[in-house]
């Protein structure tokens, strides 16, 4: 397995809209083979940040069948201009 790891810094102002949105875009993510699980999880100190954790049958799945899917197309036009700065995405051995 793998475990993808974003930090995602929301635009101040925006995280009501953007917690709605991924609400809207986690079906996206969970029909895509090789998906395994995801949680997004909110930041103490600071609310408009948040940790997304994605749990993958292997690094291929999310790249390859995420990333290259129509699904990802559809995510990255609900979340994407949401982001400042834009977040690295890291992978885990899990």
């Amino acid at each position: 397995m793998v475990l993808e790891v974003a930090i995602l810094e929301v635009k101040k102002g925006m995280v009501s809209k953007f917690e709605a949105d991924f609400r809207r875009a986690e079906p996206l993510i969970s029909s895509i083979e090789g998906y395994l699980n995801h949680r997004l999880k909110k930041c103490l100190e600071n609310d408009h940040k948040f940790i997304l954790l994605v749990e993958w049958e292997s690094l291929e799945a999310h790249t390859e069948g995420f990333r290259k899917s129509d699904q990802y197309l559809t995510w990255k036009k609900l979340l994407h201009h949401y982001y400042d700065p834009f977040p690295v995405v890291e992978h885990y051995v899990s």
